[in-house]
């Protein structure tokens, strides 16, 4: 529930930069109690399409904050607003991939822990990872389990790749949607949107002013629709945007001194 709180209105009407006709039309940002992360609700428009979304992201420094995994291995399986309260964490949303049963797809990684292996799947082409004081998203076909990760999601698609959309995307289904996204320079964002397709949401993140002055080199779509969950502890309160099923497991900001329980 997002409670009364002061929010940083920072209007980009007319200097808004334009990617496949998607422009931001207004960005709002709040700081979580730290000052480690920020909270940006950014709304988007192509007016040509008659097209609107919102999207909420939280952004950070991987030299202060960092990514751990929460997993949900048995039932009975909590949402993202209880399970995030047991921790230290400034924000959270849904992780990757599971499948019938409930168990995860691809690899996944948690406290330095593989609960799950690698898997090669067409859909499966990336893969969002932290380690020592680096977070980065690489193709999964050139990621080893060498690298030691302390935390690691396998999904897919790719949506950004060298700061481009990526070609042959999905643009007919729309859908709500969860990403994780980095600038090759140390700056992180994890983030939802209001119901885009795939191709729409790369051409969208492609947009320099999504949080502030982030130009996305590599993006990362997670279980989006029914999955898509986003939490956020601000100074004034907390923002939770709550997932319609149970998932299986989050990705949450936690600060750099406590990456492990």
């Amino acid at each position: 529930m997002r409670l009364a709180c002061a929010l940083i209105l920072f209007s980009v009407l007319g200097v808004s930069v334009v990617f496949a006709d998607w422009r931001v039309a207004s960005s709002e940002k709040e700081f979580s109690p730290n000052e480690l992360a920020e909270h940006w609700t950014t709304r988007v428009e192509n007016a040509e399409a008659s097209l609107r979304a919102t999207l909420h992201l939280v952004a950070f420094d991987s030299a202060v904050a960092s990514l751990r995994v929460i997993d949900q291995p048995s039932p009975p399986r909590e949402d993202l607003a209880t399970a995030i309260k047991l921790t230290n964490a400034v924000a959270g949303v849904n992780g990757g991939y599971f499948d019938s049963a409930d168990a995860p797809l691809g690899l996944l990684v948690s406290d330095g822990r593989v609960l799950s292996p690698p898997r090669k799947a067409k859909l499966l082409t990336g893969l969002l990872f932290t380690k020592e004081d680096r977070i980065d998203i690489v193709r999964a076909n050139r990621f080893s389990l060498k690298e030691k990760p302390e935390a690691a999601v396998q999904c897919g698609p790719l949506l950004i790749d060298h700061g481009q959309p990526v070609a042959g995307l999905n643009d007919s289904r729309t859908a709500r949607r969860s990403f994780a996204a980095v600038n090759g320079k140390g700056r992180v964002a994890l983030g939802i949107s209001s119901s885009v397709s795939l191709a729409q949401l790369s051409q969208i993140l492609c947009l320099t002013n999504t949080a502030g002055p982030f130009k996305i080199a590599r993006a990362l779509n997670l279980d989006g629709g029914s999955s898509t969950a986003f939490w956020f502890a601000s100074s004034h309160g907390t923002v939770s945007l709550p997932e319609q099923k149970t998932v299986r497991d989050f990705v949450i900001v936690v600060p750099r001194t406590a990456t492990k329980r």
